[in-house]
């Protein structure tokens, strides 16, 4: 069997936890001939245990080097399907199809934040995903208003999902040990959005511009987009801060510039 040492430059931390993997696939439950997308399989070991469940799974690796341990390791299973290359180019519609795609995944620390705003952006073409992430981003993906965590990424992914954060994964799991620990989270795309934006792209920059400063308000973070009659009229304090907002608040905020263009 080919063996294959952790690449530093891919973020690679292997899990060899038998109990968490487990855990995994009991959260995911794959289905028989359901298809499910799994990205950075690395040496194959939740791999293993999804194919066990009959499901058609396709697995996205980058490092070239992993591509013969996965063949050697799957290529007789027919309902194992491999594709090298790059998960955040990968065309997320066109393997979904008719169906809505399961996507899993050990996602690398260094480009677990665009991936997942590569995959939201096909939220519609999603059922649901199961991500092992560092546990700060987990934390920020489920923050609610007032803590510290609460920002763009959390925000973001509340108005196109559901969060979930399941059960942490402590650095002992994996080869070689993260000096973080890991948590599973799983997102699930709402069917029909809770506040819808006029304009996705005035929300995601109303959140940059309220995120600048964290400790400053919204008179200041947003002085070049609103006045303070308008925050006024918006039923909102200008002197709050960003992180007391909910997601209908900036919805809100996001739809009057859409409205009302200078």
């Amino acid at each position: 069997m080919s063996t294959h040492r952790a690449r530093k430059r891919f973020g690679q931390n292997f899990l060899h936890d038998r109990g968490i993997i487990q855990g995994i696939v009991r959260a995911v439950t794959p289905r028989e001939n359901q298809r499910l997308l799994e990205i950075g399989p690395g040496q194959g070991a939740i791999t293993a245990e999804l194919l066990a469940s009959g499901c058609q799974l396709h697995v996205i690796e980058l490092d070239r080097d992993l591509i013969p341990i996965l063949e050697e390791k799957f290529a007789t299973r027919d309902n194992f399907h491999l594709h090298e290359g790059d998960a955040l180019k990968f065309d997320i519609a066109a393997l979904a199809g008719d169906e809505p795609l399961r996507v899993v995944g050990n996602l690398p620390y260094n480009i677990s934040t665009p991936l997942i705003f590569h995959l939201l952006s096909a939220q519609h073409r999603i059922a649901d995903m199961h991500f092992m992430l560092q546990k700060e981003v987990v934390d920020r993906l489920a923050a609610q208003p007032g803590s510290k965590a609460y920002g763009r990424l959390g925000i973001m992914a509340q108005y196109y999902c559901e969060v979930e954060a399941l059960f942490d994964v402590p650095p002992e799991s994996f080869s070689p040990r993260p000096k973080v620990m890991s948590s599973i989270v799983r997102l699930t795309p709402h069917k029909a959005l809770p506040c819808p934006a006029d304009d996705v792209n005035v929300l995601q920059r109303v959140l940059r511009e309220a995120f600048t400063m964290r400790r400053k308000t919204l008179r200041n973070n947003l002085k070049n987009t609103l006045n303070d009659e308008q925050l006024q009229a918006l039923g909102l304090n200008p002197g709050a801060r960003p992180e007391t907002l909910q997601l209908a608040d900036f919805v809100a905020i996001a739809n009057y510039i859409s409205r009302n263009p200078v």
